[in-house]
């Protein structure tokens, strides 16, 4: 039993504890897994009592729980982490109202493999969407019955849920329907099921349900077609998505609000690029205007780049007014996040943003500027304001955190270690994974574990060489310890040893990047 880092550990420590090692056990990774509803009610009785006596979730109703999602937003692209030319002021002030925290991770560096550590709870080498799949067969990238969604566990626990904006983990035309968000956990959805539908901010249509809602736009489509998707751009806007999604959300909050508890996911596009737009038009950041960038001396699409992500700040500090004018705002937990590091593929100039802050990296890294994003969560009256937390936590926690809020049991096969301890203050409480673990399919594989403050990168696949950084005194990753450091480096490559389960459907492809 691990144990609880600063404190004396009393009755309740060892049961609260004994709830994250059952969200961290893998032990069952070698058995095939059991049907859903055994996963989620098959633990004796006494094991729920036991969990729900010690949970340190706050007595009380369920909080209803808000997940907001950025796309390919930077660690330093905000402003309360350091941003200086786009104005974030609402995030800004949900940081100053909350935590923020400085050593938080995404699933991985690309969105569809991501997003599926974030609903699954399991990290790459587990998870069953490890990439975003290329082809024209999305089944790779589709999540199956057996997978079990924070949507699912909180669904258990009585919430009405609901998800607007990008999904990206099944699609109802190719590689089947098992992952559609009804068919994991959903009971509202408005958006993009497709990750290349999504490129698109003016699209000729979005899925309500599972109908098709048809959009005003004119989109003169790409001579290709991939992801399972022809994207394009639009000749004719007249309908942002990015609105649409935020209103939908706000819909979705004024419409159950008076019913909690509820689970709502906003997952926006901004600021992802449309990279059809770009390689046709050559801008890619499509905003219906630039706001206050307008008369900068920057390029078209440096100033789409920051009005998209004011764009989105503002919406942001519209769902926590709402949250206020419907009198939830105190039994509500908000979190704010991003699915990966910043892109260079919408025509902006990265260098004037310096979107990665401190970080090396980018998207499709494993150096932190591709993994390490913001995180900020707020619920008045219960995280303690203006907190910088420096705990190590990354998206796979969500599925403790959330079960451990709601006195639920996680599915058994999770890589997920419960934050509420630093989302209620109880920072010496905490518990700690013994490490982090990404894998990266393309250009030729990649693989990274932190573990304490050491961080291991293996470039390529398995047989590369490994680069050995301590972030805590090189948070850029400049210096190579591994010659210094033997001993380290191999107790790291034996973690991602450890980490890695083979899966017929991901193999490296590519080659490394000069």
């Amino acid at each position: 039993m691990p144990a609880l880092l600063g404190c004396s550990v009393g009755k309740s420590d060892y049961l609260r504890t004994f709830h994250v090692v059952m969200c961290k056990s893998n032990q069952t990774q070698t058995l095939m897994r059991a049907a859903k509803v055994f996963q989620l009610l098959g633990l004796a009785m006494c094991i729920s009592s036991a969990i729900a006596s010690g949970s340190p979730a706050v007595a009380g109703e369920k909080p209803n729980i808000i997940f907001i999602l950025a796309d390919d937003l930077g660690y330093g692209d905000l402003g309360c982490y350091g941003q200086e030319l786009i104005k974030t002021p609402r995030l800004d002030q949900m940081a100053s109202e909350g935590i923020r925290f400085t050593n938080f991770y995404a699933g991985n560096t690309v969105c569809a493999c991501s997003r599926s550590v974030l609903m699954t709870g399991q990290h790459m080498g587990h998870t069953h969407v490890r990439g975003n799949a290329g082809g024209p067969d999305m089944s790779a990238q589709t999540l199956r019955n057996e997978d079990v969604t924070v949507a699912e566990v909180l669904k258990q626990a009585g919430y009405t849920t609901g998800l607007t904006g990008k999904w990206g983990l099944g699609d109802r035309t190719t590689g089947g329907t098992s992952g559609l968000p009804s068919r994991q956990g959903f009971d509202f959805f408005y958006g993009y099921l497709n990750q290349v539908h999504a490129h698109n901010y003016y699209p000729t249509f979005l899925w309500r349900g599972g109908e098709k809602e048809k959009l005003r736009n004119v989109v003169k489509r790409a001579e290709r077609s991939y992801g399972g998707f022809t994207g394009g751009y639009a000749t004719k806007k007249l309908d942002y998505a990015h609105d649409l999604v935020a209103a939908e959300a706000m819909q979705f909050v004024r419409e159950n609000a008076n019913k909690q508890p509820f689970f709502l996911y906003v997952a926006f596009t901004t600021p992802h690029a449309n990279n059809e737009a770009t390689r046709m038009m050559g801008n890619g950041q499509e905003v219906p205007s630039y706001g206050v960038y307008e008369n900068e001396d920057w390029s078209e699409q440096d100033k789409g780049q920051a009005a998209m992500i004011s764009r989105m700040d503002a919406d942001v500090g519209r769902i926590l007014d709402l949250l206020a004018e419907m009198e939830v705002d105190d039994n509500t937990l908000v979190m704010f996040s991003s699915d990966n590091g910043p892109h260079d593929e919408g025509g902006h100039n990265t260098e004037r943003f310096n979107p990665s802050g401190p970080l090396r990296g980018m998207k499709r890294d494993l150096y932190e500027g591709g993994i390490r994003v913001p995180m900020i969560a707020r619920w008045p009256g219960t995280t303690p304001a203006g907190v910088v937390s420096d705990h190590v936590g990354y998206f796979g926690d969500l599925m403790a955190t959330v079960a451990d809020l709601t006195d639920t049991t996680c599915p058994d096969d999770t890589d997920s270690i419960s934050f509420v301890p630093t989302l209620t203050g109880q920072f010496y409480d905490q518990a700690q994974h013994k490490y982090l673990y990404w894998e990266f399919y393309e250009q030729g594989g990649k693989q990274a574990v932190r573990s304490g403050n050491w961080k291991a990168i293996r470039m390529p696949w398995m047989k590369g060489p490994t680069a050995l950084y301590d972030l805590s005194q090189d948070i850029g990753e400049s210096t190579d310890l591994a010659e210094q450091h033997p001993d380290i480096v191999r107790e790291l490559e034996a973690m991602m040893t450890e980490a890695h389960v083979p899966h017929p459907n991901w193999k490296p492809r590519g080659k490394l990047p000069k």
